[in-house]
């Protein structure tokens, strides 16, 4: 017994001994990742838990109204916007959130990189009288709103995707700024959108090759998507009362895509400013002559582009301020000067002292080519420059004054083209001697901003809009009824037009 009791109290002793030692051994925990921040590219950039890429988000969150016009931010210089009646908008409103990632891998090739920006936009629309009230993207609504969800419901808006690409080993895939344009863009010191004067800066589908030389000198080359490269073709064998009295100098006649446009871009970037040469090449591909492919059609004809852009930076006046210049001319690519966001025609209304006249109209009209049925294609020139100066009053206030120009110029056929049409159709009172359908186009403004604290921005710009049609002076022109914008049909005179434009706007970027 003495023996057996003796066992099992030794045995419960090492028993508690192993337990003892076991509960002193530090138990494994759950591993837990922080988010670490990347200082390879720059400020904002964090790995992702867990993998060797960094990650960088940002955006906006912006609130703008505009007074003068029925688009943001642009002139009103066509439809409701144009006819400067009660039909015509005295401000529009928009808000718009704005959300951007940038991702980066250090490779063997060197660094992989995606981005994609997005905004959220809603835009308040107008009232287009008896019948129609959308314009802008947006409904505006008398008493109801309907069922539905779309871009015009209370709740709704619009997606639009800004930038969509990949970058490796120098190439650049996806929708990107196209690499004809300045870094600027049509933005030299300006928010408005609508200046001509050079490449702007809605993206496009692309492939790239950049080349770093060193020094600050790179070169790009580069094929790019043709389709969003095209402002207008116009057969002018089915031009339109309706139509040239909006600008519109014949039938659209755009085939579809057979060849990219190729660019080429040489910059120079140093702490002085910057220096950018630019070339396009772009091919016109139209339609067929009639309503089905039977009746022929013109051969293709590739027009041609070309942009020169300066910045100078850090100039006598002040530190940071800034002159950003450029320069451009096109042949059959007009696109190149008059960027997406300005207008490619013009129908602006106003007053008249011209007796027999109802009012006085300016109208103008944006091609890469014309043709009539049975010919060739006529390519359109334009040429053009925009610029600004940038003035920074002390830390928390800037000023900028700016201004674009834009030429667009026919040549004796295209001109033989629409002049016909346009004194058959709409009657011109001066005749053939009195028709030319080239015009000038131009903007002028100032912009002032106040950044009270960091990442929060209020302006206010002013914009000056004018048209210099080159119609005979005194000549008029008889317009259809255009129920859409509640112009009667009547006697226009046909002269210069011109408008001013007020932007105000919070911006909060993070």
């Amino acid at each position: 017994m003495r023996l057996m009791k003796s066992f099992i109290l030794g045995s419960a002793a090492m028993l508690a001994g192993a337990e003892a030692q076991a509960a002193d051994l530090p138990v494994k925990a759950k591993a837990i990742e922080y988010v670490k921040i990347c200082s390879l590219y720059g400020a904002g950039f964090y790995y992702i838990p867990g993998t060797d890429t960094c990650i960088k988000l940002g955006g906006y969150v912006r609130a703008s109204t505009q007074l003068g016009t029925n688009s943001v931010w642009g002139a009103a210089a066509s439809g409701l916007g144009g006819a400067h009646n009660r039909l015509s908008n005295y401000y529009t409103a928009q808000s718009r959130f704005d959300f951007s990632t940038d991702t980066r891998t250090a490779t063997e090739y060197g660094v992989l990189r995606t981005y994609a920006e997005l905004a959220f936009t809603w835009t308040a629309g107008g009232y287009g009288g008896a019948g129609s009230n959308l314009i802008n993207g947006a409904t505006a609504y008398n008493g109801s709103n309907p069922a539905g969800s779309g871009s015009g419901s209370v709740s709704g808006g619009s997606l639009s995707v800004y930038y969509a690409f990949m970058q490796f080993a120098g190439f650049t895939f996806g929708r990107a700024q196209s690499q004809f344009s300045s870094p600027w863009t049509n933005y030299p010191g300006n928010s408005f959108d609508g200046m001509p004067g050079g490449g702007g800066w809605e993206a496009v589908n692309q492939i790239a090759y950049t080349a770093d030389f060193g020094q600050g000198i790179t070169a790009s080359f580069s094929a790019e998507d043709q389709v969003t490269r095209t402002t207008n073709i116009w057969n002018v064998s089915g031009a339109t009362a309706a139509g040239l009295a909006t600008g519109t100098y014949g039938a659209g006649d755009i085939g579809g895509s057979r060849a990219p446009d190729l660019v080429a871009m040489l910059r120079v970037d140093q702490a002085w400013g910057l220096f950018q040469a630019s070339v396009a090449a772009h091919d016109n591909h139209a339609g067929y002559y009639g309503v089905d492919e039977t009746t022929g059609h013109p051969d293709d004809k590739w027009g041609w582009a070309g942009q020169l852009a300066l910045s100078i930076k850090n100039i006598p006046t002040g530190a940071g301020d800034t002159i950003n210049v450029q320069g451009v001319y096109t042949n059959g690519a007009s696109i190149y000067n008059f960027q997406s966001y300005t207008p490619f025609t013009y129908a602006i209304y106003g007053g008249t002292g011209l007796g027999g006249a109802y009012q006085s109209v300016g109208l103008g009209g944006v091609s890469d080519s014309v043709f009539v049925a049975g010919a060739g294609q006529q390519l359109t020139t334009t040429y053009g420059f925009n610029g600004a100066y940038t003035h920074n009053w002390n830390p928390y206030w800037n000023s900028a004054i700016f201004g674009g120009w834009g030429a667009v110029r026919y040549n004796n056929t295209a001109k033989g083209y629409i002049c016909g049409a346009f004194v058959a159709t709409l009657a011109l009172s001066s005749g053939l001697p009195g028709c030319n359908p080239d015009f000038n186009y131009s903007v002028v403004g100032v912009a002032t901003r106040w950044n009270p604290v960091k990442n929060l921005t209020f302006s206010t710009e002013l914009a000056y809009t004018m048209l210099d049609q080159k119609y005979a002076s005194g000549s008029t022109v008889t317009l259809p009824v255009q129920a859409g914008i509640a112009k009667p049909a009547a006697t226009y005179e046909l002269k210069d037009q011109s408008s001013l434009q007020v932007m105000f706007r919070a911006q909060r970027n993070f």
